[in-house]
C-alpha cells in the first residue's frame, strides 16, 4: 500500500498511540496531537493526506478544527468521539467530515475505513480532470469552482458531488449510486444526504441558462447541457 502521511488527534494519548500503531503497520507515516492548537499547528506543518480527529479536544474542539481546515482544504476527515447520537455525526459530516466512528471502536476497522476513504479521495483526484461547462469550471486539483469568473470554495462534498455529475452530462444517477460513488458503503445516512447537497449546490450556482442539475423524479439526479 502506498505511504501517506496521516494526522491522527486524540486527547487520550493512549487511543492516539493504538491509532499511531494500527496505521504505521499499514505503512503510513503517522503523527500525533493531544490537543487543538497543536492539531492546527501540525496541519500546517505536515501536510497529511489525511487527518483522524477526536471531537473533544481542550483548546479547540473537533468540531472547529475541521471548520478551519475546511477554509483551506479538502484532505480527508475521519472523525471520532465517544457521543454517538445522529445529530453529532450528521453535525461532523456537515462540516466537511468524511466518515465518522464511535468510540470504542476496533484498530483493523478504522485501518480499513482510513484504507476506503484514501481510495475514494484519489479516485476523485484523477477523476476526469478539469470540467468546463458555460461559466463554469470545476478543478479537482485546487477544489476550487470557479463561476462566471467569481472563485467558489465549495465545501467537500459540495465539490465532488458537483464535479461527479459534470463530468458525466446527461447521465442519470439514482442517490444510492452517489452515495455508494463519492460517500462510501461505510456511510451511515440515508439518500436525504445527498438531496440537502444538491439544494446548496443550487443556491450557489443560481440563474443558469445553459446548463442546470436536473431533478429526474422517482430516480434521482442529473447533469443536464441545455440545446
Amino acid at each position: 500500500m502506498t505511504n501517506f502521511k496521516i494526522l491522527a488527534v486524540d486527547d487520550d494519548k493512549n487511543i492516539a498511540q493504538l491509532i499511531e500503531l494500527y496505521l504505521t503497520k499499514e505503512g503510513h507515516d503517522v503523527r500525533l496531537a493531544f490537543d487543538g492548537p497543536t492539531a492546527l499547528a501540525e496541519f500546517a506543518a505536515f501536510a497529511p493526506r489525511l487527518v483522524v480527529l477526536d471531537l473533544m479536544l481542550p483548546g479547540i474542539d473537533g468540531y472547529e478544527i475541521c471548520r478551519q481546515i475546511r477554509k483551506t482544504s479538502g484532505v480527508p476527515i475521519i472523525m471520532l468521539t465517544a457521543r454517538g447520537e445522529v445529530f453529532d455525526k450528521v453535525l461532523g459530516l456537515e462540516l466537511g467530515a468524511d466518515d465518522y466512528m464511535v468510540k470504542p471502536f476496533d484498530g483493523k476497522e478504522l485501518a480499513a475505513r482510513v484504507k476506503a476513504v484514501l481510495r475514494r479521495y484519489s479516485k476523485t483526484e484523477d477523476d476526469a480532470g478539469v470540467v468546463t461547462a458555460p461559466g463554469l469550471t470545476i478543478d479537482p486539483a485546487t477544489y476550487i469552482v470557479t463561476y462566471h469568473g467569481k472563485e467558489l470554495a465549495l465545501p467537500p462534498k459540495e465539490f465532488e458531488l458537483l464535479h461527479y455529475l459534470a463530468s458525466r452530462p446527461g447521465r442519470v444517477f439514482t442517490r444510492d449510486q452517489l452515495l455508494d460513488s463519492l460517500w462510501g458503503y461505510e456511510f451511515f445516512g440515508d439518500s436525504r444526504t445527498v438531496d440537502v447537497h444538491i439544494k446548496r449546490i443550487r443556491e450557489k450556482l443560481d440563474g443558469e441558462d445553459s446548463w442546470s442539475i436536473k431533478t429526474v423524479w422517482g430516480v434521482g439526479y442529473k447533469f443536464e447541457l441545455k440545446p
